[in-house]
Parts: structure tokens; sequence; C-alpha cells
């Protein structure tokens, strides 16, 4: 017993020594709200020192206007690093540490730069943003350091980096024809594109391209950016559609045709993929939402383009394109740009029942919608020349009631009577139709 009772084993003895360091440590190493050691010691206006997580939490996420320790009112949420504060911290630990002795690592496996030195450099690159005449290089590190975590994203938007990414994208507008001013904002769009775009993050990206000045801004990049830049943009644009965006702005913008017509290009883009569809679903989502962007998008000769990639378009890009052509299809400056269209009747035919499903239902919607409003006999006869008649009727035949076979069945009941002149018309389905041809 007197034995066991005076032996510890290594591991007690440094758990224990650490618990005595850790009651030890200075009053003023310790964070007002959690009562812990600093690790990234930062002040805020009040001239008290906290750990950076924790008065962050404070301000940003429990929506806190007051200093905790002095509950005085906080006007400015900025906080700046404490670097003499952690320089102490940093000193007594060395000088108290049980392990102050082992060995240093190996110098050719220097470690990876800590999150306080990224987020340190990123504020002395926000400084002299602004006055620095490099400031594509300086975008460029800022990019590089946003890309290595959410923390990193976050800590650019609280210290102020989107203020700074506004000055240099509306610079555009003033010095439009100055190359580096253009550089600049295709670097600011660069860093844009990486942070986090919803309301769950107090909605501070959304607000910023809510201005009809960021949007114009883009409006140019995307005409006359470099390709890089023009997949920043859509990749913002692509982050605003998932974001429920309010796409007013860039409806009414006079440059509005412009950047349609710029989307129009990226999705006919052979060389990037990602651009093409990234364009397509920002297309779906704007014309769904705004009414009046589809007489926009159709000025800026959507259905033309959109007729003619089809043909050659892969499943996913099929569905997106015959999406884009249904929803121009539902106003009537739509259908007469479709039906004026050689092919148009004729691309959309080939793609029912040899895409998928979902296209076929869409393919379905849009003669729906043409010959319900605009049944003209060229284009009733077209629809029996390229075979889509043809296919319809073989849509009479599915099982069940459906949306689909409705749409189907009235556009027969409607249009039967020409359709069943031509000899390749089911003699059946006239009698099933009660048709009598004129």
């Amino acid at each position: 017993m007197f034995m066991m009772s005076n032996s510890s084993s290594p591991i007690m003895e440094i758990e224990r020594s650490n618990l005595d360091l850790e009651m030890e440590f200075p009053q003023d190493f310790r964070c007002p709200i959690s009562m812990e050691l600093m690790k990234e010691p930062v002040i805020i206006p009040t001239g008290v020192t906290y750990e950076r997580k924790n008065i962050e939490k404070w301000f940003f996420r429990y929506k806190k206007t007051t200093c905790p320790a002095t509950m005085q009112n906080v006007q400015n949420f900025n906080v700046t690093p404490n670097h003499t504060l952690k320089r102490l911290i940093l000193v007594w630990q060395n000088n108290h540490s049980p392990s102050s002795s082992s060995p240093s690592p190996s110098p050719s496996h220097s470690p990876s730069p800590s999150p306080s030195y990224k987020r340190d450099e990123m504020v002395s690159l926000l400084q002299t943003l602004g006055s620095s005449p490099f400031k594509v290089n300086s975008l460029k590190k800022i990019r590089e350091i946003i890309e290595s975590g959410d923390e990193m994203k976050l800590d650019f938007i609280i210290l102020g980096g989107l203020d700074e990414l506004f000055q240099l994208i509306v610079q555009i507008l003033v010095d439009c024809l100055d190359f580096m001013v253009f550089r600049a904002c295709e670097e600011a769009f660069g860093v844009l594109q990486h942070l986090p775009i919803s309301e769950e993050h107090d909605g501070k990206v959304i607000e910023l391209l809510s201005k009809p000045e960021c949007m114009k801004s883009m409006s140019i990049i995307l005409q006359r950016g470099s390709m890089d830049a023009r997949i920043y943009a859509i990749t913002i644009l692509k982050k605003l559609a998932k974001a429920d965006f309010n796409w007013t702005v860039m409806v009414n913008l006079e440059q509005g045709i412009g950047m349609f017509k710029s989307m129009l290009e990226l999705a006919s883009d052979e060389l990037s993929i990602k651009a093409s569809s990234s364009s397509l679903q920002v297309l779906i989502k704007i014309l769904d939402s705004s009414k009046k962007s589809r007489s926009r998008v159709i000025e800026a000769g959507a259905m033309c383009t959109l007729i003619e990639l089809l043909p050659d378009s892969n499943r996913s890009k099929c569905e997106k394109i015959l999406q884009i052509i249904k929803l121009l299809c539902e106003c009537a400056d739509g259908r007469m740009a479709f039906i004026d269209h050689r092919l148009g009747i004729g691309a959309v035919s080939k793609k029912l029942f040899n895409v998928s499903e979902m296209a076929s239902k869409i393919c379905v919607k849009i003669f729906s919608l043409v010959c319900g409003f605009h049944p003209t006999e060229k284009v009733l006869e077209e629809m029996i020349v390229y075979g889509a008649v043809k296919k319809l009727v073989v849509l009479l035949h599915m099982n069940g009631p459906s949306s689909t076979k409705n749409k189907v069945l009235d556009m027969f009941k409607k249009h039967g009577n020409l359709w069943s002149r031509y000899p390749c018309f089911p003699s059946e389905l006239k009698e099933y139709l009660c048709l009598h041809p004129r």
C-alpha cells in the first residue's frame, strides 16, 4: 500500500502538471467570456480583449451589441488582433510548459501557416488594398487565403472585405477603359465567387450583389471579361439562383439584354461544360421567377440559340434547354420565335422519347402551348412531317391517367381533324376520337 501511494505513472504526472499549469495562468491571459486561455486575443472598441471566436459569436451569432465585460454599447464591431498579449502568452507558455525541452520539429517539415498568421496577412492586405498599386496581386493572395477554409471566408466578411470589393467592382463603371481597373474588378469577382452566398450568413454578400452598380459591373465582365472572369461571374449568379435572389435589379438594367446575350454565349461554349451548364441553370431560375425577363431573353436571341444547340446536346444540357424553351413559349413572343424558326418543331420532335422521361414531358408541354395559342396550318403540318404527331399517338397508349396524356388527348381533340387527313394518321384513332376530316 505504501509503495502504491507514492508511485505515479508518467501520464498522471503530465496530467497533474498540465492541470497545475492551467490553474496558474495569469488572469489577464484568460478570455472574460469563457475564462479559458486565449489563443487568438483581439481587442474591441471598448478596450477589452477577448478570444476571437468567443466575441465574434457574441456579436454575430447572438446579435449582442454590448461589451460582455463592461456592458457598454458597441457601435463598431470590428476587432483588432492583440499581438502584444499574444506574444506574452506564447512566451509564458514556453517558459512554463513541461514539454518545452522536447525536440523541435525538423526544418524540412515546416508547418503550414496557422489560421492566425493567415488572418493577420489578410488584415494587412485589406488595409493596403485601397492605396496599393498592386491590387491584382493583393486580391490573388486574399483569394488564396479564403480558399483555405470557411473560417477565413467568415473572417474576410467580418473584417470588412466586402466593402473593399465593392469599391473595386464599381470603379469599373467610372474607369472602364483603364486596364488595371478592369483587371482589379475581374479579380474582385474571383474573390467574391468563393464567399458563402445565403441568408444564413447574414445575407451580406446578397446585399452587396443586390446593388444595381454591382450588377452593372457584372454585366460588363460577362460581356468583355476574360474567360476566367466570365466563369467567376456566372458562378456567382449560379449561387444566387440557389439563394432565391430577387432578379428584378438585373432584369431592369439597361445592360440586361447584353448580359443575357453573354449568358447565351457561355451556354454555347463547348470548352467549358461547367460554364455552359451554369448559364442554363441561371437562365431557368431568372425566367421562372420573372415574366418580364422572358421578353428580354427573347430579344437577346435566345430561341434561335437554344434550338440550334438542342440537336447535339447531352441529356442534362438537353433537359435544361427544353425547360428554357418551354418557359419562353409561355409568352406570345416566345411562341412566335419558336414557330418562326424553321428547325424549332423538328428539333423538339426529335427529342421526344429520345432523351429522358422528363425531356419528353417538357416536349409535350411545348407542343401543347404552341398548338393551343398558335395552331396555324403550317405548325400542325410540320408536326405531322417531323413525326411529332406519330410520337404523340404512342403517348395515348400510356397506362393510367396523367397530365401529360391529358395534354396529348386535348391536342388531338382540337386538331385531329386536320391531322387525320394525312395517310399516316391511324384509322383506329379517328374512330376513337370521332374525327371527321374536312
